[in-house]
């Protein structure tokens, strides 16, 4: 980056983090610590990946009821709360059997990125020569490749792959901080 001109509607968020760089610092030490310590742990990490998105159910759902009893009209209000009651079973289902929930979600995850891939690759055929259709065939390529190794090993897969997944993502959100932090602190 060569200054905030580049992305002239980020120049005031930037320039009010600049005094806060240190901050991003920390944020990004902490992210990376806790992207390797889900490394190093995927099967736990797994299990709090699951425990997260069954609170999010939960939460969700919560919020769908409460939605339902605002509603005019019982026919609609009785189904927005149905739809928040499973929300609600959904998430409690989810933290009370998190590695069958986790076979589940990673059975999901497989399929969806196999037909992420043939539908890239098929995209990337159909592109002409000029607007980059063999990245995006290699992109497809490795969707689908990451999918199926994901759906071979199921379910042993389900034990590491969203623990996997969730440790890169907080590493490289943490390098993302990190790069922020140092960029602000030269600049300031």
């Amino acid at each position: 980056m060569t200054g905030t001109s580049e992305f002239p509607n980020l120049g005031p968020a930037l320039a009010a983090l600049k005094p806060k760089w240190g901050w991003c610092v920390a944020l990004g030490i902490g992210l990376l610590i806790a992207g390797f310590i889900a490394l190093l742990s995927v099967v736990a990490a797994t299990v709090v990946t699951v425990w997260w998105v069954g609170a999010m159910m939960i939460l969700a759902g919560i919020f769908e009821i409460f939605h339902g009893f605002s509603m005019k009209g019982w026919g609609r209000a009785v189904l927005w709360m149905v739809i928040g009651a499973l929300y609600v079973f959904g998430g409690f289902f989810t933290m009370l059997n998190p590695l069958l929930a986790s076979a589940v979600f990673t059975l999901i995850l497989g399929v969806a990125l196999i037909v992420a891939g043939i539908t890239r690759i098929g995209l990337g055929l159909h592109l002409k020569g000029g607007q980059h259709g063999g990245l995006i065939i290699l992109s497809g390529a490795l969707t689908l490749l990451f999918g199926l190794i994901i759906l071979l090993q199921w379910p042993f897969s389900s034990l590491y792959i969203l623990g996997i997944i969730l440790g890169v993502d907080l590493i490289q959100a943490g390098v993302g901080w990190l790069n922020l932090g140092f960029y602000l602190k030269r600049t300031a």
